[in-house]
């Protein structure tokens, strides 16, 4: 068995794994073209799967919140607040 069976840094396993460049140049164009539609096909879903995830997230704060009292007045925190006694507290 020759000695150059198992080297993987010949030539013949570089070859073996590269793609190859079609010669004809209307045969390069046409891939060309496919790879460019491939990527922008997938460059509209991913948009279209952003867009469709912020409106489902948009759509459930809407329906989470709906019911509850909007304050009108903007110096009004609306929040459930406790008294906490003075034993609670660290003495100074």
């Amino acid at each position: 068995m020759p000695a150059t069976s198992f080297r993987f840094d010949s030539n013949t396993f570089r070859n073996a794994f590269a793609p190859r460049k079609p010669r004809h140049p209307l045969l390069r164009l046409a891939f060309g073209l496919v790879g460019l539609g491939l990527l922008l096909a997938l460059v509209f879903i991913s948009v279209f799967v952003g867009v469709a995830m912020l409106a489902v997230g948009l759509l459930y704060r809407l329906w989470k919140h709906r019911g509850k009292p909007i304050a009108r007045d903007q110096r009004v925190v609306d929040g459930e607040f406790r008294v906490v006694g003075k034993t609670a507290l660290p003495s100074a």
